[in-house]
């Protein structure tokens, strides 16, 4: 897969695009871990969910956010980190100008800056939150969601509990016009570490309800 630099808010950003030869294809981003706890964009779940979604015919783009391996700049608590997921769109956009539909799919702090880039980008048509820490910081800004979406984490999550994420669903799925389909993975943890018990079955979840949202053509 290419390796890419484009540019950022800080400097360059670090990537791997996986680009379709269809010229309206679908596109989506992929957004890590935090930082500063050994989080980069080749986090297996992020991996993972990168070549689940070029399978389903995505053109695909997952970086480094800034400071991390061989992107520029510092770790900015997530304002920065905001603008890097806004110019990672941009690039992506700009090498897929036909797209009729565009995801953000994170996982863990990236579940929580792909919700913000979310609020911020009415192109965007869906999402894929994987283990959201709701504990950590705060969804009250999705007031209200603007596109439906996938929420998605493990009963034995210890990082980001369960209680809190059924609480923000629950939130969110008091929204009028969207809708948020919920699913837990039976005794996964955090980083759904067992790949046939935990992996598996949430890869294949995210596959199935995108492949379905694609067919439905529905915001």
């Amino acid at each position: 897969m290419p390796e890419i630099i484009f540019p950022g808010p800080e400097g360059r950003l670090e990537g791997r695009f996986h680009p379709q030869p269809k010229t309206d294809a679908p596109i989506a981003i992929v957004l890590h871990p935090h930082p500063q706890f050994g989080g980069t964009m080749n986090n297996k779940v992020v991996y993972n969910l990168h070549y689940a979604f070029h399978k389903m015919g995505f053109s695909v783009l997952r970086f480094n956010f800034r400071g991390v391996g061989r992107s520029q700049g510092e770790y900015d608590q997530g304002i920065g980190e905001l603008s890097d997921a806004a110019a990672a769109l941009d690039y992506v956009q700009a090498q897929s100008q036909n797209a009729r539909h565009c995801w953000v799919a994170g996982f863990s702090f990236g579940a929580w800056i792909g919700m913000q880039l979310l609020m911020r980008r009415p192109d965007i048509t869906g999402f894929v939150s994987v283990a959201p820490p709701a504990n950590l910081y705060d969804f009250s800004f999705l007031a209200p969601c603007p596109a439906s979406g996938l929420v998605i984490n493990g009963t034995a999550d210890r990082v980001a509990p369960p209680r809190d994420t059924r609480t923000l669903v629950s939130k969110l799925q008091e929204q009028r016009g969207i809708t948020i389909t919920h699913t837990e993975v039976e005794g996964a943890d955090h980083f759904f570490k067992d790949e046939d018990q935990h992996m598996q079955p949430m890869l294949e979840t995210v596959t199935s309800y995108v492949t379905r949202r694609l067919s439905e053509s529905t915001r």
